[in-house]
C-alpha cells in the first residue's frame, strides 16, 4: 500500500508540472486568441469589443480569400507529390538491395534539418544557381511559379517522414502473401495493386493526414523563400496570420482568422480520417 502511494506521488509530481506547461504554453494562449478575435486589439494598448464583426469581415476580404485558395493549392499538390514520392522511396528501400541501412540514413537528413534553414539554402539555389544554368529569371521572383519553388522544398524536406512510415508499413506485410500470391501468377504492378497497396492502406491513411495538415500550415519555407511574395501571390494563412497579425497591427482580426483555420483543419481532417478509413474497408 506505501509503495503504491509512493508511486502515485511520483505519478502526479510528474504529470502535474507537464500540464501546468502545456496549459500556459498551449491552452492558455488558444483561449487569449479566442477571446481576443471578438475585439479590434492590435497587439498593444487598449482595445474594444467588436463582437462578430472579425468574423464576417473574413469573408469580405480578398486577400484573406487568396490566402485560403493558395494554402489549399499548395497542400493539395504537396500531398499527392509527397506520398507518391515517398511510396516509389519506400519500395525501392525496401528491395533487396546493397547498402540499405546507408540508403536510408542519407534520404532522411532533409528531414532533420530546421525548414528555415533548408528555405535559405533553397532560396540561394532559386535565386543564384538555377538561373545561372537555365539563364531564366528566378523562379521565386516570377508569381506563377514561385508557389511551384515552395512545393518542390515541402516536398523535398518532408518525403524523409512519409517514406519512414510507408517502409514501415511494408515490414507489416507478411512474406507467405507475396509467396501466396506469386503462385498465383501475380506480379510486378498487379501484386503493388491487389496485395501491397490493400495491405498498406491505414499507413497511407496516416501520411495524407500527416502532409495535408502539414502543408495547410506551412510558414517556414515561405518565410525563407519569398515572404508572401511576389505580389503576396504565396502568402499562405499562417503566414498572413502571423505578418498582419504580429507587425500589421490586426491581431484581433487575424486571431478571428486562426480561429476559422483551425476549424478548417480540423474538418478537413475529420473529413479525410471518414474517407479513407472507408476506402480500407472497401479494399
Amino acid at each position: 500500500m506505501k509503495s503504491q502511494n509512493e508511486r502515485r506521488r511520483t505519478f502526479l509530481c510528474i504529470s502535474i508540472p507537464i500540464l501546468l506547461l502545456f496549459f500556459g504554453f498551449n491552452t492558455l494562449p488558444l483561449i487569449k486568441g479566442f477571446i481576443y478575435s471578438f475585439t479590434n486589439f492590435r497587439g498593444y494598448g487598449s482595445y474594444d469589443w467588436v463582437g462578430w464583426r472579425n468574423y464576417v469581415d473574413l469573408f469580405t476580404d480578398s486577400r484573406v480569400g487568396n490566402s485560403y485558395w493558395f494554402t489549399f493549392k499548395l497542400a493539395i499538390v504537396a500531398t499527392i507529390l509527397i506520398n507518391v514520392v515517398s511510396l516509389i522511396m519506400a519500395l525501392a528501400l525496401n528491395a533487396k538491395i546493397k547498402f540499405k541501412s546507408f540508403f536510408r540514413g542519407v534520404y532522411f537528413i532533409p528531414n532533420i534539418l530546421g525548414a528555415l534553414v533548408v528555405g535559405y539554402i533553397f532560396s540561394y539555389i532559386f535565386t543564384y544557381i538555377l538561373p545561372a544554368i537555365t539563364h531564366a529569371a528566378s523562379m521565386l521572383a516570377d508569381r506563377n511559379w514561385a508557389w511551384v519553388a515552395i512545393v518542390i522544398v515541402c516536398a523535398w524536406q518532408s518525403v524523409a517522414m512519409s517514406t519512414l512510415i510507408y517502409i514501415s508499413g511494408l515490414q507489416t506485410v507478411p512474406e507467405d502473401v507475396y509467396e501466396a500470391a506469386s503462385l498465383d501468377g501475380a506480379t510486378g504492378w498487379k501484386l503493388f495493386r491487389h496485395i501491397t497497396f490493400p495491405l498498406i492502406m491505414p499507413f497511407v491513411t496516416i501520411n495524407t493526414v500527416l502532409c495535408m495538415k502539414n502543408s495547410l500550415m506551412v510558414f517556414d519555407q515561405i518565410m525563407a523563400l519569398t515572404k508572401g511574395g511576389p505580389a503576396q501571390s504565396t502568402e499562405s494563412i499562417s503566414f498572413l496570420i502571423y505578418n498582419n497579425g504580429m507587425n500589421g497591427g490586426q491581431f484581433g482580426f487575424q486571431s478571428a482568422n486562426a480561429v476559422i483555420f483551425f476549424i478548417v483543419i480540423v474538418v478537413i481532417s475529420v473529413l479525410q480520417l471518414k474517407f479513407l478509413n472507408k476506402r480500407e474497408e472497401q479494399l
